[in-house]
């Protein structure tokens, strides 16, 4: 029988093809013709765009083989710089592909050209050249470039020329056929093709899921949106705004200026917010991070007015700022302690600054990406996606919205601005003609929700941050069919009791008037409460206590050996030199599951585990482990792991709480699985048959490791 859903995609894939010819590209194509080279998506699309325009196998590989030639033969590698400049001074002139920036020498009164990786400067530019496209001046743009070579007597001179250059990307867009088009799919088949286009293979998320991947593209699509996404690492938060747009820039965090940014008051350049549709801080979080307090309150000002200040002139610009950076805590642990912002640098743990956000993207909500994810089917190319979205900024899409739904009157000006920026720009994506007006009433409220959602995670962490902004009903009417929808966060829905459990005990602090009742939300509290007190260190255990277990004994499991002595520690140290195969990873991951079980939410710990190296199959026990520490990347067990190549023999489970549990077998403690699928042992370690071994049970006056308490 025949895959229904592997029918629908195909269908699908030829619906792109038949729609948007010499439009779309394959998405595989790009992973076969990048290789080495470090050369953003949409450079090597808008050549595939041009040598494979088309679904014939027999064209496309030719056009493949084609592009793979170009990139082979015009990329400029870095590490290959001196044999293309040869190349070039032999040759006298030579095709290369690399990027360009540009800079003004106000002595000679000439534009000067940089090559990135070429690493060729002070090449003379044609002015003409520099005002056609003026993001020459900040950042560089990729281009293709016909450089010449002729060796000059005047040694102040370069020998290097310019004879043509040519940015790479889209000459024009069809806005009215774009639209037109658009409307040849349902919204499913859409979002589908747009996740494609971007490199994701939709099959891989859910429709929320795709909805959050979709958000990071709205500060492309609208003017001066502020956007801020945390979350573990590994989860594409920087590819799009490094590889997916011509008009988009990614910067360090921590490498930007005042004049870099907005505006160089010795020469009165503008900054980066003047010439791109989208500046990109990557690697933004941080507490250790330095960041100037002036860069900040200017910044505050830009995105509250999109106004900045030049001496006494007062400048305006239309760059989307986007904040990405990775959170070290588990959510949970953030929810109960501290807040969701937790992880950024202290001068921008400013209230007045995360009040300017207007969509907090949950990053731990995305997976990290896994090769399966990424996408072989037909997709835009990203150029012309990007030129799409590009042309889009000019127009408002949240009038419907408008219209049609009233806000709560708790609800701040910021609070409402930050859910209609988001719910434009979701429009734009979703439904790109008739300035959203041709989006369904049901989807437009589910899309109102989804959008509100991203600035009621802002609002409700800002106040814990400054408790003197006012409380917020999130709420938003229907005034068609008078319906009222209350909007939350799902994290917060989903541990509602860590919540109220944070602002209890601030309420305490605050009074010093501990609550006693025990009905109602409290109820839930003191059952936190319990569940944390069952977390603490247990009194009485037997130091030196001795057990064994017998070859085939079932009813052991990690919790009736562990759980007392590992209750209270905020840090173990796993030594087991065999974590090598399949089997032996999969019982570090049943005892860090186990720790979850046992732990309350919103407290952390961390797992350290020692192990000997495999010698016949590294990678693959590497591998393994990765894909361990990945899948509790963002979870309460905080995992990392050494591997040595020293002889370990004794194997232990150590506390910071001053245990030391000897395992003559370590953790392979179970008998091989058998071939039975629905074997209860699968589930339930006490059904397992065991190997026989022995477990003893240390106390340790002087800990070997401790926890900074600083």
């Amino acid at each position: 029988m025949s895959d229904p859903q592997a029918q629908t995609s195909a269908g699908l894939q030829q619906k792109v093809v038949d729609n948007f010819e010499g439009k779309v590209v394959r998405k595989d194509l790009t992973q076969l013709v990048k290789g080495n080279a470090v050369v953003p998506s949409y450079v090597l699309e808008y050549l595939l765009g041009q040598y494979c325009p088309t679904d014939d196998e027999e064209m496309i590989e030719h056009g493949v083989e084609k592009v793979r030639d170009i990139v082979n033969r015009h990329y400029v590698h870095r590490d290959e710089s001196e044999l293309v400049k040869s190349e070039i001074r032999q040759k006298g002139t030579h095709k290369i592909i690399d990027r360009v920036s540009v800079s003004l020498n106000e002595k000679r009164d000439v534009y000067l050209a940089s090559f990135s990786n070429l690493g060729v400067s002070g090449v003379e530019i044609a002015e003409d050249t520099v005002m056609q496209h003026p993001k020459l001046l900040t950042g560089g743009v990729w281009c293709i470039v016909d450089m010449e070579y002729l060796h000059a007597e005047d040694s102040a001179r370069s020998p290097w020329m310019i004879d043509t250059i040519k940015p790479i990307q889209l000459a024009g867009f069809d806005l009215e056929e774009y639209t037109s088009l658009r409307s040849n799919f349902d919204l499913g088949e859409w979002i589908d093709l747009v996740v494609q286009s971007i490199g994701l293979n939709p099959e891989s998320f859910s429709r929320r899921t795709k909805l959050l991947h979709l958000v990071r593209l709205i500060s492309f699509c609208e003017r001066n949106y502020n956007f801020i996404e945390l979350g573990p690492k590994g989860t594409g938060k920087s590819h799009i705004f490094s590889e997916f747009s011509p008009h988009g820039i990614l910067i360090s965090g921590g490498d930007v200026t005042k004049a870099k940014l907005f505006v160089n008051n010795n020469t009165g350049d503008i900054g980066l917010v003047g010439y791109w549709d989208v500046v990109g801080f990557d690697e933004f979080a941080g507490k250790g991070k330095r960041v100037q307090r002036d860069l900040v309150d200017i910044m505050k000002n830009y995105m509250a007015n999109r106004s900045f200040s030049r001496g006494r002139d007062t400048m305006t610009a239309e760059a989307s700022l986007a904040f990405i950076g990775n959170t070290d805590r588990s959510v949970p642990h953030m929810l109960k302690h501290s807040s969701l912002f937790e992880a950024l640098p202290d001068t921008y743990y400013d209230p007045a600054f995360i009040d300017r956000l207007h969509f907090y993207l949950p990053g731990w909500e995305i997976d990290k990406v896994r090769s399966e994810m990424f996408a072989d089917g037909y997709g835009f190319i990203v150029d012309y996606l990007a030129e799409g979205l590009h042309t889009l900024r000019e127009e408002d899409y949240s009038l419907p919205a408008q219209d049609r739904f009233e806000f709560d009157s708790s609800m701040t000006k910021r609070d409402q601005d930050g859910t209609l920026k988001t719910l434009s720009g979701l429009l734009k994506i979703l439904y790109p003609g008739k300035k959203g007006k041709n989006c369904p009433p049901d989807v437009l409220k589910d899309l109102m929700e989804f959008a509100m959602e991203g600035r009621v995670r802002v609002k409700r962490h800002l106040r814990r941050i400054d408790e003197t902004f006012e409380p917020v009903d999130f709420r938003f009417t229907d005034q068609q069919t008078g319906e009222e929808i209350s909007v939350e966060t799902l994290e917060h829905d989903q541990h509602r009791m860590l919540v109220r459990e944070y602002h209890r005990d601030e309420e305490e602090e605050s009074t010093a008037q501990p609550r006693t009742e025990k009905s109602g939300p409290d109820a839930e509290v003191l059952a936190s409460n319990e569940a944390a007190d069952k977390w603490k260190p247990v009194s009485g255990l037997e130091d030196g206590q001795h057990v064994v277990v017998k070859e085939n004994q079932t009813g052991v499991s990690y919790e009736k050996l562990f759980a007392d002595h590992l209750r209270g520690a905020s840090r173990i140290e796993i030594v087991d030199p065999y974590i090598r195969r399949h089997h032996q990873v999969e019982n570090v991951l049943k005892l860090c599951d186990m720790l979850l079980r046992e732990m309350p939410d919103g407290e952390e710990i961390e797992v350290s585990l020692l192990t000997g190296a495999d010698t016949e199959n590294q990678e693959e026990q590497e591998t393994r482990l990765e894909d361990l520490k990945d899948s509790l990347r963002g979870s309460p067990v905080r995992f990392e792991y050494e591997i040595t190549w020293d002889s370990i023999h004794a194997r232990s489970i150590k506390t910071d709480t001053g245990w030391k549990i000897s395992l003559d077998r370590g953790l392979d403690i179970f008998q091989p699985k058998n071939d039975n699928s629905f074997d209860l042992g699968r589930v339930n370690q006490e059904a397992r048959r065991c190997k026989p071994f022995e477990v003893t049970y240390l106390r340790e006056e002087d800990v070997s490791f401790q926890v900074d308490e600083t």
